[in-house]
Parts: structure tokens; C-alpha cells; sequence
């Protein structure tokens, strides 16, 4: 993605946090705020935008349901859309809120798009300092809808521009407070976009930065990431989407690949949620179309 452009896939992936929020039940992750950062006119237009497209997705399905345009939409949403970004979250905010009530006072988040937690725990704008990190210009969108939307930045709550992939500026994030002290980092939706050295040299400059019990949460997707096809080809789906939008996936990785890299940045892997394990976690006894990504992994890593 280019510096002077916003992200799609932060939008996209907003949306599908708006929509569980408001129609499905029972929740994985209620972004209840998601919605706000959306204008009508735009949630109008990416329903309609995957309703249409429903061809693309799934022939079969947008014949059998050609006449119920919400059911459509309820099947690309809950297949394609929704699954990874729900169940990640959630995952990652498990951990976090561990690590708060172990005494965390600092929590990064890397390519943040318009993710919302500060505003929707306001009980901790005393207790825990938030830096999100991302390009310019989707941090600009992103004050903008807060502004529409009438919400007041929280004290505890800090922007850092920044092109990490790039280039990782230290001076940037202790400009704005950032401290030499237990840290906890999400890196969620942004690892497939990177390439394996590039990903290996941010995780080497976030922990640099940090002591002994800071870790992390990052997603990845595994070795068949290009070969797999997935339920209703929806893997296939996702990377020629992120191609098309401008933020083709870059990389995959075995799990020893990943250990290794981890190794490396002096991080040991405290918890692996294959596809299977998180379908288990946080997709048993649907009756929706709801399922866990196939390829898709989430990690939980701390420095020794």
C-alpha cells in the first residue's frame, strides 16, 4: 500500500466487524463501535458491492438465494469476510486484558486501521497507554470518521504515523511517550502483507525496544496459503481480492519458519491456534455459516 493512500482491507474488515455486531448471534467479538466509523452510504455500498458480486464468490449460492439479496449478503459476510478479523480479535483482546490484569501499562497496535478498542474501554484511559502505528493517510481517514462521528480522542491514546514496513522509527513512537518498559504488540491482518524479511525485521526492531515478558499476537497464514482453495474457494478468494485492492499477499509460512523467526527476536511461542483449534475456540455449534479460516494461524509470543 502506498503512503498517500488509505486501506481497503481496514474498511472491509470494519464492515465485517459492523455487520456481526448488528445481525449475528451469538457474538465472537461485538466491535459495537465498528459501525460509527462507517457511513451509511458506505455500508449501503459494500453490501451491495458483495451482493452483486456474489457470482464471484459463489455461483450456486447467488442462484439458489436470487431473490433474498440479505441472505446473499449474510453468506459472503460470514464465509469470506468476517471469520479471520472476528475470531483474531477476540483471541488478541483475551490476551491482552490477561496482561492488564498482570500489570501491562503499555499496548501497541501496528497497522490499526480502524480498530476501536480505546473507545470501547474507556475504563482503562487511566491505566494503559495505546499507540497505534500506520500510514498517514488511513490515520487521517480514521480521525476524520472519529470526528463524524463525534468521538473524543482518549488521553490515553496516541497516533504515530508511520510507513513500519519500510523503515521502524523508534524516535516517532518516544515522541509520543513510548517507554522502555513491559509492552504488548498486536500485529493483526498485516503479516501476509509483508515479506518473510520484512516481517522478520520488525518483529527484530518492536523488540528491541522492549523488556523481558513483552510479547505479541500476530496472525499468519501458512504454506498453502497460494495452493489451498478453501470452503466455496474463499482462500483463493482472498488473496486475488487483496490483489486487486492494491495489498497483494506477500508471504506464508511453515510453522518451524515461523518459530525460527520468532527465535531470532529472542521470542518464545507461548500459545499456536492452528485453523483447526480455532474453529474449535470460537466457531462450535453455529447454525450460520460462520467457520475458521483455512490456512490462517494465530500466535501468542513473549521475549525470554
Amino acid at each position: 500500500m502506498k503512503q498517500n493512500e488509505s486501506s481497503l482491507t481496514s474498511l472491509v474488515s470494519a464492515f465485517g466487524r459492523a455487520y456481526h455486531s448488528k445481525c449475528d448471534t451469538p457474538k465472537i467479538f461485538d466491535d459495537y463501535i465498528a459501525k460509527d466509523l462507517i457511513s451509511q452510504e458506505e455500508f449501503s455500498a459494500i453490501s451491495n458491492n458483495m451482493i452483486e458480486g456474489i457470482q464471484f464468490f459463489n455461483s450456486e449460492i447467488g442462484q439458489r438465494f436470487k431473490d433474498n439479496r440479505e441472505e446473499i449478503l449474510k453468506w459472503v459476510t460470514q464465509v469470506q469476510l468476517s471469520p479471520t478479523p472476528l475470531a483474531r480479535a477476540a483471541f488478541c483482546e483475551n490476551v491482552l486484558f490477561n496482561e492488564v490484569n498482570l500489570g501491562l501499562k503499555q499496548y501497541l497496535i501496528l497497522g490499526a486501521g480502524l480498530d476501536t478498542f480505546a473507545f470501547r474501554h474507556p475504563e482503562l484511559e487511566n491505566s494503559l497507554e495505546i499507540f497505534e502505528i500506520d500510514y498517514p493517510a488511513t490515520q487521517q481517514v480514521k480521525k476524520k470518521r472519529l470526528d463524524n462521528a463525534q468521538f473524543n480522542i482518549p488521553k490515553n491514546l496516541h497516533f504515530v504515523s508511520m510507513d513500519f514496513t519500510a523503515a521502524f522509527s523508534h524516535q516517532e513512537l518516544i515522541k509520543q511517550g513510548f517507554a522502555n518498559k513491559k509492552t504488548f504488540f498486536s500485529l493483526l491482518g498485516v503479516s501476509y502483507y509483508l515479506t518473510k524479511e520484512e516481517n522478520e525485521r520488525l518483529l527484530n526492531d518492536l523488540f528491541a525496544l522492549v523488556p523481558s515478558g513483552s510479547s505479541i499476537v500476530f496472525d499468519y497464514a501458512d504454506e498453502k496459503l497460494f495452493e489451498e482453495k478453501g470452503l466455496s474457494n474463499r482462500v483463493a478468494n482472498m488473496v486475488k481480492m487483496a490483489a486487486a485492492g492494491g495489498e497483494p499477499m506477500k508471504s506464508s509460512f511453515t510453522y518451524n519458519e515461523i518459530e525460527r523467526i520468532l527465535e531470532k527476536s529472542g521470542l518464545l511461542i507461548y500459545e499456536h491456534l492452528s485453523p483447526a483449534s480455532i474453529n474449535d475456540r470460537y466457531f462450535q455449534n453455529r447454525t450460520d455459516y460462520l467457520t475458521a479460516f483455512e490456512t490462517i494461524h494465530y500466535i501468542h509470543a513473549v521475549k525470554k
